[in-house]
Formats: structure tokens, C-alpha cells, sequence
């Protein structure tokens, strides 16, 4: 699982292995997650540093839309990079198939009836996920589930 010790002693071997791609990129997310721990004022959970790295994923993957864009092939591939080295510290995805069968069993337990539950059902649904699955994904899965797909 995602720790913010992991992260750190990833960053510790990365200095001391004088890479400065993977040093670069860890001092940016520990710092992001820093920073949401100063504005939470506590300590963040395994789901809080996962969402942390999900987000800073995210923020490259704009870039990499922006570089090209800009038709400026070394930050795409900066970028890339950059994610690729995140996207290890990321909990394994759920495959699609223990995700529905979740899914069901929480729409079971709320009593959700129709399209006008899937708050109800997210608000269940997503602490269970741990953030093994993009809210995207699991929005629209939910969605599906209760317009009878």
C-alpha cells in the first residue's frame, strides 16, 4: 500500500541513487501531500496519500495535453515519465468484476431504487474502494446499475 513512509524512503534511494527523475517527482508529491496535511491539520489516512498521488497524476497527464498542444515533445515526455514513477506508488486497481459485485452489495444495503440514489450509494460505496478505482469508473458503473443496466 501507498504510505507516505514509502514514498519517503523511495525519495531516500532515489537521492542516493542519484536519479533525478524519480527525486524530483517524489519531492513534489510529498510535498503536495504536506500540504494537505497542513491544511487538514492532521495526519492523512492510505486513501488521503493515494488520492494525493491520483491528483498530482492527474496534473501531469493536463500537461502532457497542454505540451502538446504547444507541440513541445520533451515535457510530454517529462511527464510521462513522471507518471510512470507515481503510478507505482498507486494500490492496485479492482478488477471490474469485484467492483460490480461491490457495488451490487452496497445498492443492496441502502435500498437504492432508482437513478436519484446514487449519492446515497456513492457516499457508501466509495470508503470502501480504498482508492482502487477512479470515481469516473465507479460513478458511471453505479449509474448503469441503477438505470436497470
Amino acid at each position: 500500500m501507498t504510505t507516505r513512509r514509502d514514498l519517503e524512503d523511495a525519495l531516500k534511494q532515489a537521492i542516493r541513487a542519484r536519479d533525478d527523475l524519480r527525486k524530483r517527482t517524489l519531492r513534489m508529491a510529498l510535498a503536495a501531500i504536506q500540504l494537505a496535511e497542513v491544511e487538514k491539520r492532521g495526519a492523512l489516512d492510505e486513501a488521503g496519500v493515494a488520492g494525493i498521488v491520483r491528483k498530482e497524476i492527474k496534473s501531469r497527464e493536463e500537461t502532457i495535453v497542454d505540451a502538446r498542444r504547444a507541440e513541445r515533445p520533451d515535457l510530454v515526455a517529462a511527464s510521462e515519465a513522471e507518471i510512470g514513477v507515481l503510478q507505482g506508488y498507486l494500490p492496485k486497481a479492482m478488477e471490474p468484476f469485484e467492483l460490480e459485485q461491490l457495488a451490487r452489495q452496497v445498492l443492496a444495503e441502502v435500498g437504492a431504487s432508482g437513478p436519484q440514489d446514487l449519492g446515497k450509494v456513492m457516499k457508501v460505496l466509495v470508503p470502501r474502494l480504498e482508492g482502487r478505482a477512479s470515481g469516473k469508473v465507479v460513478s458511471d458503473l453505479v449509474r448503469d446499475l441503477l438505470s436497470g443496466g
